[in-house]
């Protein structure tokens, strides 16, 4: 074969291929050894990735299990970066999305898909094999693939048909390619396209890589859709957002506010109904929400709001966006410290409130994890921290016994156990 990344050979049978292959797999799963005869015909790359997934002792059998779900899903792919480029994707291979045969698919570099886009048959039949945003496509999870096998020997490739190791994908073929920090040059995750064996061709390789370099190029560029505003949004402590967009500086009222915060977490869009029920949950009214969101692409300007599906162009900023890219990157004490308080305080919009708790969570999580007295001192120094017990009980826990920060730390402990009515660590400790 002159190009070992392809799935089949000019003028190869494509059913052939795949009872061939087929029966090389089966005899693989059951213990057979590769690079004996019958295995022959399987390509070198599949026949390594067959080898590292068993290696991981996965199943034939086995599904992709889902670890991003709901609002954590949300909150992370509005922080990655391949969330900037999604308009690209849709740009150069949304043709192929929206003809009811193929797939687009962007994941993370663990593996992790962050967008799956399809027509309505081709996403259920991805429902069935979990190839939906959240779930793990790396080859220790779903076994060969073209992201998860693409991330693996950083290269474009195409897999097909039965050269995938799980049986519950074996009826599709698809081509991915990594995607690079242009800055870094690292892994930043795949652009893949699934579909039919049609999908196995020199055409559908070089599309995936094309998209692929032009995503490097626009990170690198640091550009932005033509004609697209840039958007930046303040949400962090206040109970309404204060939007900067063209010059403008403009400050929402209460729903427009939820409602801009629930489109920043989803770059790819939402109907008018994803967007009602988290804000109303079982009181969606489908008028009112219509008419919520018409008023708010008036207040925004078209250029910045688009509808079918509704979501923002160009380039947006948000402040909690930018806490969960610190914490995504480990650096604890710069999140604290752009982190003037919770998300919309006094929002108690289903979605909203996610957004919030997740926020919150993370970051109290990460300052703990860090076990710096200084983080946790600032931690409990805020108006939200100021009676949170764990944190009080853990700043004592770091300071040396009888200095004066460590005999406040105790009274603060000592006083809010007693105002919760529960024991103080060191109290359980004796019981």
């Amino acid at each position: 074969m002159s190009n070992p990344w392809l799935a089949l050979d000019l003028g190869a049978d494509p059913a052939e291929r795949i009872t061939e292959v087929g029966r090389a797999h089966e005899r693989f799963v059951t213990g057979e050894r590769l690079g004996e005869r019958p295995f022959g015909r399987v390509r070198p790359v599949v026949a390594d990735s067959w080898r590292r997934t068993a290696a991981a002792r996965l199943s034939p059998d086995a599904t992709a299990p889902i670890e991003l779900s709901d609002g954590e899903l949300e909150a992370y792919r509005a922080a990655h970066p391949l969330s900037r480029v999604l308009p690209l994707f849709r740009d150069l291979l949304g043709g192929l999305a929206d003809d009811g045969d193929h797939l687009m698919a962007v994941c993370d570099a663990h593996g992790r898909l962050l967008y799956v886009e399809g027509h309505g048959s081709a996403l259920r039949g991805a429902e069935s094999m979990n190839f939906v945003p959240g779930a793990r496509w790396d080859e220790a999870h779903a076994g060969t693939n073209a992201p998860g096998t693409a991330l693996a020997v950083d290269h474009p490739l195409q897999i097909f048909a039965t050269e995938h190791f799980s049986r519950g994908v074996q009826r599709w073929t698809c081509a991915a390619a990594p995607i690079h920090d242009p800055a870094t040059g690292a892994l930043l995750g795949a652009i893949d396209v699934t579909g039919g064996d049609h999908l196995a061709n020199p055409h559908s390789l070089a599309l995936v890589r094309a998209t692929a370099l032009a995503a490097e190029a626009f990170l690198g560029s640091g550009a932005r859709p033509a004609g697209a505003a840039t958007t930046t949004v303040s949400v962090l402590g206040r109970e309404d957002a204060v939007v900067a967009v063209g010059g403008r500086q403009l400050r929402l009222g209460r729903r427009h506010s939820e409602l801009i915060c629930l489109l920043l977490v989803h770059p790819d869009g939402r109907t008018g109904d994803q967007l009602g029920f988290d804000l109303y949950a079982d009181d969606l009214n489908p008028v009112t929400v219509r008419a919520e969101l018409s008023r708010l692409r008036r207040i925004l300007g078209p250029q910045v709001l688009d509808s079918r599906p509704y979501r923002l162009r160009g380039e947006t900023s948000a402040d909690f966006l930018d806490v969960t890219r610190l914490l995504e990157r480990g650096r604890v004490g710069e999140a604290l410290a752009a982190y003037p308080g919770p998300l919309l305080p006094s929002s108690d919009a289903p979605g909203v409130v996610r957004l919030r708790h997740l926020l919150d969570s993370r970051l109290r999580t990460a300052v703990l994890a860090a076990g710096d007295h200084r983080l946790i001192q600032r931690w409990v120094a805020t108006a939200w921290g100021a009676d949170d017990l764990e944190m009080w009980e853990a700043y004592a826990a770091a300071l040396p016994h009888g200095s004066p920060a460590r005999l406040l730390a105790d009274h603060q402990t000592a006083r809010l156990a007693a105002e919760y009515g529960i024991a103080t660590s060191v109290q359980r400790l004796r019981r």
